[in-house]
């Protein structure tokens, strides 16, 4: 796994004078200090022992008995025999590949995918197949016709990949109907899912919608995060597994990192156990809300007409597509010229597309960041937009798309069809879903 000049590229999103729209981090300035402080006293005075110690693979009891709350509250009951905590929900997607693949194996995915999913599946030597979506999640009719196709060919997948709730990168929520095909597509061909759902509390608008797990869980394995709602720096997941699938995972567990941080497990009962969770995280959900806002009314402000963007309802990101004609690989170079960045769209993608369209988070830097780096992006896209009317004749329309405030429930429902760009959709469906 050699460097590439995309990596080369990111790794210059980091530098401090630089704003950072880029990376998938929470805020965890949000934090309260003297609440650290004091949880960390409460496990040195009352676990220090255990928190220094190797601990079992699997995770300790006390561990999982918040996960199970957190489990509870988006609508699922877990016992403790059907959890293995991880060292972050990025192991629960190695452990699944490291037990179920070898070299050649089949995974599908979203289209775009979650770019950090991408090196590990090609770590494992997977051949991806990426299954197109529209505002609704993936598109099933399209997921079906793949399947029969690879059976056809006799390359059954080993699992389906999907982030149904705020999709990273792509912002949409797949719809309780199709949550409901995939579940019985699952079943049907006894073929596991690996739902991905470290956003699920983090909703803004609109109302929850059933986990897969929680709807059947004979062939889901269920993957998830404190990252999103504590704090990244815990390094602590968590998967929900049939078991034959769940005991592999602890046997290739074992051997990758003998068991998750005791002192970060430690760390998470005693935040448990000092008063309601849920209520840090409806902190965040208000935090995270106002900043999506900034970010939607700052696209609306400065980026050209030609561009489309989703609405989304949770979750840390939006997806933004330009013109055809614009590469924004480029267009990141271009960018951090003017001190600004953003995560190109090919990096959600197998087979090269994406190269027209963006990710841009919004929860890792302050709303007045959020409106000079969109600014910045918007000022180096319009600057390609005229230079490929300079260079052609063509004569775009290159104005901002809104600078009252009072159309943005328009401007918030992009037309289907338009989605479907944004999506990168194939040109000739007109309506999908």
């Amino acid at each position: 796994m050699k460097s590439s000049a995309m990596r080369d590229l990111m790794a210059l999103t980091e530098r401090d004078d630089v704003i950072s729209l880029a990376g998938g981090l929470p805020d965890t300035s949000t934090f309260p200090p003297d609440s650290y402080a004091s949880l960390m006293r409460t496990v040195a005075a009352d676990s220090c022992a255990r928190a220094l110690q190797y601990g079992p693979t699997e995770g300790f009891a006390l561990v999982k008995r918040c996960i199970s709350e957190v489990m509870r509250a988006e609508g699922m009951e877990i016992e403790a025999d059907e959890l293995l905590v991880t060292t972050g929900g990025q192991q629960v997607i190695d452990l699944v590949c490291k037990t179920l693949l070898d070299p050649g194996d089949v995974v599908v995915a979203e289209a775009p995918t979650y770019p950090g999913a991408i090196p590990t599946f090609s770590a494992y030597q997977a051949d991806v197949v990426q299954v197109t979506m529209d505002r609704d999640g993936m598109l099933i009719d399209e997921l079906e016709q793949t399947l029969e196709r690879l059976e056809r060919e006799a390359r059954r997948p080993k699992f389906i990949y999907t982030v149904p709730n705020f999709h990273n990168p792509a912002g949409v929520t797949m719809s309780l109907e199709r949550r409901h095909e995939l579940v019985r597509i699952a079943g049907e061909r006894e073929l596991l899912v690996l739902e991905d759902n470290p956003y699920g509390l983090l909703r803004y608008e609109g109302e929850p919608l059933p986990t897969l797990h929680s709807l059947d869980d004979e062939f889901i394995v269920y993957a998830s995060t404190f990252s999103k709602i504590l704090s990244p720096g815990v390094r602590l997941g968590w998967a929900a597994a049939p078991a034959p699938i769940l005991e592999k995972m602890n046997i290739g567990k074992q051997g990758s990192d003998l068991c998750s941080s005791s002192i970060s497990q430690c760390f998470v009962s005693a935040y448990f156990d000092s008063g309601p969770w849920d209520e840090y995280v409806r902190s965040l959900v208000e935090i995270y809300r106002r900043r999506r806002d900034v970010m939607l009314d700052a696209l609306a402000e400065h980026f050209p007409r030609e561009a489309q963007w989703t609405h989304p309802q949770g979750g840390l990101f939006i997806w933004a597509t330009m013109p055809p004609y614009i590469d924004t690989t480029d267009l990141l170079a271009r960018a951090l010229e003017e001190h600004v960045a953003f995560v190109p769209g090919r990096a959600a993608f197998i087979d090269g597309r994406g190269g027209s369209s963006m990710r841009l988070n919004f929860s890792g830097v302050g709303e007045e960041e959020i409106r000079e780096g969109i600014r910045r992006i918007g000022e180096v896209v319009r600057e390609q937009v005229a230079l490929y009317g300079t260079l052609t004749g063509a004569r775009p329309v290159s104005a901002p798309q809104r600078k009252e405030k009072d159309d943005r429930a328009p401007r918030s429902s992009i037309a289907e069809a338009e989605l479907a760009k944004v999506l990168q959709l194939p040109a000739k469906r007109k309506r999908a879903g």
